[in-house]
């Protein structure tokens, strides 16, 4: 058995796996897009209970898988809940498509910490306040800059879509709610 590793990072995702154990997604500055499976972690008196849930930054140790990229999580701390990120629904749907886009651009087990820092500023900004439209655009641009794609001649969310595919679908939702009544779309 390999030597618990320990990192830091942010929960992206959670799937089910059984009855009792989930698959949890990371971004961790070290190893990039990080998958655990946290055995026993939907029972109720698991020893996670509580402590992994979307938008989680926490430090926490697992064993590396040996074959495959499943790695087995065995502890975690919550540094920080990021519970104003659940304060309304546009924060919740905001930090949602944060998460998207980086699952959607970052390569499984590749340390990108720009990526990661990017995240981060982008999750705690949420935190605190109500997201706009302009705050949406600058995390798009912040994040074509990190990826060298573009610059201010290209929109940033259509140079992303060209290079990755479709943007995230709450993206349209999020322009709806949030942009000026009467404004002109992009």
């Amino acid at each position: 058995m390999a030597a618990p590793e320990k990192t830091s990072g942010t929960l992206l995702r959670r799937v089910p796996l059984t009855e009792t154990s989930l698959i949890v997604h990371w971004l961790s500055p070290d190893h990039g897009l990080l998958k655990t499976v946290a055995k026993g972690a939907r029972r109720p008196k698991s020893p996670f209970a509580g402590r992994l849930d979307l938008f989680y930054r926490c430090e926490f140790l697992f064993v590396p898988a040996r074959r495959g990229d499943l790695q087995t999580l065995t502890e975690v701390t919550v540094i920080d809940s990021r519970s104003g990120l659940r304060a309304s629904y546009p924060q919740s749907l905001a930090a949602a498509y944060f998460v998207k886009l980086i699952e959607q651009v970052a390569e499984p087990g590749l340390p990108v910490p720009e990526l990661e820092d990017l995240l981060e500023r982008g999750l705690n900004y949420l935190a605190s306040k109500a997201p706009d439209w302009r705050a949406i655009r600058h995390f798009e641009r912040q994040l074509a800059e990190a990826l060298g794609l573009g610059g201010p001649e290209h929109p940033a969310a259509e140079v992303i879509r060209q290079t990755f595919g479709e943007l995230p679908a709450m993206r349209w939702e999020l322009r709806d709610r949030l942009w000026p009544a009467g404004g002109a779309k992009e």
